[in-house]
């Protein structure tokens, strides 16, 4: 009985929290898939019309919510190959003995905790300004023409920019993995003749391979929903070379006042967003199991 209470009251202490929890999610989704469903553009003022699923028909066959979701991919899959790879190869290194290593390690992380917006910023002015910034300067000094990296490869700058933010979180991760490692069972392998080679291939990857997993399924819920790096640097051009779902979206509420237009691309942006998570999770499951 004493156990019965106990749960009951954990319960009914932790029911606020839970119904604010769901009303602070649920309600804003209702609106949201109301609002897809009329014809809401708030330059035009009068009675919202219900026009079914209109909406979600010109938001699918506009020309640019293909090249979008294009980008949208093309972001995930380059950030992932950066992170991924060098998070990996920085792990590395990080985990060699080296003079000063906790000032090394927090150096490297720290890119993490700068807010998207700053380092937009930052990349924007100091390193990829045509004129004044640090690229233009190493472009001069090899006597070569500086690069505009913003207007002409707008999404590879994103994907750099973006890379760079989270970069620090896979590195994190991967050397936590790394130093779980049993280094008897590496010493027996060199013993046996094995070449760094073959250790990196055949021991660190596949003790490495769930905390790559973790980190490609975080990142990506996280990618898919970039907005901040783009509307400080590119505002999704030149034209929609650098749009991707989000910034779609965005454009569609807020720039052209379509409320129903922008609700109906949010609503398919979430469920893309949850097919790709719902892969993912079973794609690690099976990992896991294995």
């Amino acid at each position: 009985m004493a156990t019965q209470h106990s749960r009951a009251a954990a319960r009914l202490m932790i029911s606020p929290a839970v119904v604010l929890l769901l009303g602070w999610m649920i309600i804003p989704l209702a609106m949201t898939i109301y609002f897809s469903f009329l014809n809401y553009n708030l330059l035009h003022p009068g009675p919202h019309n219900f026009i079914g699923f209109r909406n979600y028909y010109y938001f699918l066959t506009d020309p640019s919510f293909t090249t979008a979701l294009w980008n949208t991919i093309v972001l995930v899959l380059g950030v992932l190959l950066i992170t991924t790879v060098g998070g990996v190869l920085l792990a590395l290194l990080l985990d060699q003995p080296m003079w000063g290593q906790g000032i090394v390690r927090v150096l490297v992380i720290a890119p993490f905790f700068v807010m998207p917006t700053v380092s937009a910023l930052v990349w924007k002015n100091m390193f990829m300004n045509p004129v004044n910034g640090l690229f233009a300067y190493f472009a001069h000094s090899l006597g070569l023409q500086p690069f505009d990296f913003l207007s002409q490869a707008p999404l590879f700058s994103i994907i750099l920019i973006v890379a760079w933010q989270w970069l620090p979180f896979a590195t994190l991760i991967l050397l936590t993995a790394l130093q779980s490692l049993d280094s008897e069972q590496m010493e027996a392998a060199e013993m046996d003749g094995a070449s760094a080679i073959s250790r990196f291939l055949f021991i660190t990857i596949p003790h490495l391979t769930r905390s790559i997993t973790v980190v490609i399924l975080i990142q990506t819920i996280f990618l898919l929903s970039v907005f901040a790096e783009i509307l400080v640097t590119t505002n999704g051009g030149p034209g929609t070379a650098s749009t991707n779902l989000t910034y779609l979206v965005y454009g569609q509420s807020l720039l052209q006042y379509d409320v129903g237009g922008g609700s109906a691309g949010g609503i398919v942006a979430v469920i893309l967003a949850n097919i790709v998570a719902i892969f993912l999770m079973r794609m690690i499951g099976k990992n896991l199991e294995g």
